[in-house]
């Protein structure tokens, strides 16, 4: 992903984007906001949301991160109002 992205994108973030979210300190982060900040070429402030494996937020972060190194993300399962997951049924 070499274009800025957007709000509500959900992205991976892992060493491709920054060294210090190589191995398993890599996330699954959803943006609320990309700043307009002038910064290092071709790198990007993003303030957003961990998303854990069940598709729930977790900590809001602000991360600074390279563009090229943004990849998006698989949807995880979104969460029900309650928290849990909601993941589809097997059918029987």
């Amino acid at each position: 992903m070499t274009a800025h992205p957007s709000p509500g994108d959900l992205l991976v973030i892992d060493s491709r984007a920054s060294v210090q979210f190589a191995g398993d300190r890599a996330l699954t982060f959803r943006a609320v906001s990309v700043s307009d900040q002038p910064t290092y070429q071709g790198w990007v402030w993003l303030t957003g949301y961990v998303i854990n494996r069940r598709g729930n937020a977790t900590t809001k972060r602000e991360i600074f991160v390279q563009l090229a190194g943004l990849r998006p993300a698989t949807t995880p399962a979104s969460p029900s109002r309650d928290g849990r997951s909601l993941r589809p049924r097997a059918a029987h």
